[in-house]
């Protein structure tokens, strides 16, 4: 089973991710993107969703034209995990 980060771990995580916010209330990560138009944003989602389905962690996100909004965490670990550090790096990657 994947552990829920500790604080500390935590909060030393968020520092090598700039723009992810961490949500205390559901215990997740979340990051707005903003596109030129709608195609270029639904081709970030894309390559999204095939990092997603390598690593077999799966992001809550939604889109609205040029915007989409990612969340991360873990429901296994009841919480933020390496996992979902790990997919915002791999995510974060994709940005020019």
């Amino acid at each position: 089973m994947v552990e829920r980060l500790n604080a500390e771990d935590r909060e030393a995580a968020l520092a090598l991710l700039p723009g992810w916010v961490h949500d205390k209330a559901v215990d997740s990560i979340a990051r707005d993107f903003r596109f030129k138009d709608f195609s270029t944003a639904f081709a970030f989602m894309a390559q999204v969703a095939m990092l997603a389905e390598k690593a077999g962690h799966h992001p809550d996100w939604s889109n609205s034209y040029n915007r989409v909004r990612i969340a991360l965490s873990t429901h296994d670990a009841g919480g933020l995990s390496e996992k979902d550090i790990a997919l915002a790096l791999e995510i974060d990657r994709l940005m020019p």
